[in-house]
């Protein structure tokens, strides 16, 4: 096993080399990272979409500060609720940042459960041509008028197989895909499978195999952990900072339910239903999108000598 990258920044346009981990929720995605950093002289990238939001560091479960310190992590907490990101302005951050990673000699880990940012970094990204601003303003009204619900209920009939993959609360998506249908008169879907770019980076695609009878227990534990930890404290800070339910950031899992909550919508025991019920259908529609990728390599939750091993001997420079 190799510690240094001998990366030169001299062929730009290749695809950067780069180790993703991914899983459900609450696979323990974030203590095999840790201990992939200290075998492969690493730092972590974020690949959540929730988990970029600035607001909610123990709704999203982002990693500790003490974690953190560990080794570098990057892209974690940063984005005002109010404010969105795409999947390639994302990927645009991610690539400059591995890039820099690489030319220090040290090894890029892309790490978290958001299977369209892995995507985007590994098979590129659909060129669908810009969308009259117009059009997305008044999808923005319908969903803030109708619900997502609504929305995705009609996305679910134009586009089954991208709303099984995006939760129904997911506003910024809903919209994303329905305006790309008006525009162009083809699907997301569509667009993903036949208008790709070259890929940004290459490498592994490590996965948790986490069943979900393995996760709900410690789902449910997790939750309970949050909440005893100051969930709803936090949330409430938040709502101080954006009150806007239409926000981005509200659209997750655990911040769409605690704001339910805190607006009066549900009681106390309710939204820990939803949220539970919601995390639990969440890891099941990662898992069902992971297993999907050919390129997956399915590796068991808890032996993290193994995920190491794994990621070391398939860590080419």
């Amino acid at each position: 096993m190799r510690s240094e990258n001998t990366y030169s920044g001299a062929a730009q346009a290749a695809p950067l080399p780069v180790i993703c981990l991914a899983g459900p929720t609450g696979s323990g995605k974030t203590a095999a990272a840790l201990a992939m950093a200290d075998a492969l002289n690493g730092e972590v990238i974020n690949a959540d979409s929730r988990q970029v939001y600035a607001d909610f560091p123990c709704i999203t479960a982002q990693p500790s500060q003490e974690e953190r310190a560990h080794c570098p992590h990057h892209l974690y907490g940063f984005l005002p609720t109010a404010q969105k990101i795409s999947a390639g302005r994302w990927a645009d951050q991610v690539t400059a940042l591995a890039r820099q990673i690489l030319e220090k000699g040290k090894t890029p880990l892309l790490v978290g459960g958001t299977g369209l940012y892995f995507n985007t970094l590994l098979h590129g990204t659909a060129q669908i041509p810009p969308v009259d601003a117009a059009l997305t303003q008044a999808l923005t009204a319908r969903i803030e008028a109708q619900g997502p619900a609504c929305l995705h209920a009609e996305l679910t009939i134009v586009d089954p197989e991208y709303a099984a993959r995006i939760h129904p609360n997911d506003r910024q998506r809903i919209v994303r895909a329905l305006e790309v249908l008006e525009a162009t008169g083809r699907p997301f879907t569509w667009w993903h499978k036949n208008a790709m770019s070259a890929p940004l980076c290459t490498g592994p695609l490590l996965v948790l195999d986490a069943p979900l009878s393995w996760l709900e227990p410690r789902l449910a534990r997790r939750l309970d952990i949050m909440l005893e930890a100051g969930a709803m404290n936090e949330a409430r800070a938040a709502l101080e900072n954006c009150d806007d339910d239409a926000a981005p950031g509200w659209s997750g899992i655990g911040c769409a339910e605690a704001l339910a909550y805190l607006r009066g919508r549900v009681s106390f025991d309710e939204c820990r239903s939803l949220w539970l019920r919601n995390t639990r259908a969440y890891a099941k529609r990662q898992l069902t999108w992971f297993r999907a990728r050919k390129e997956a390599v399915w590796l068991p939750p808890e032996d993290v000598d193994g995920v190491v091993a794994a990621a070391c001997a398939r860590w080419a420079r």
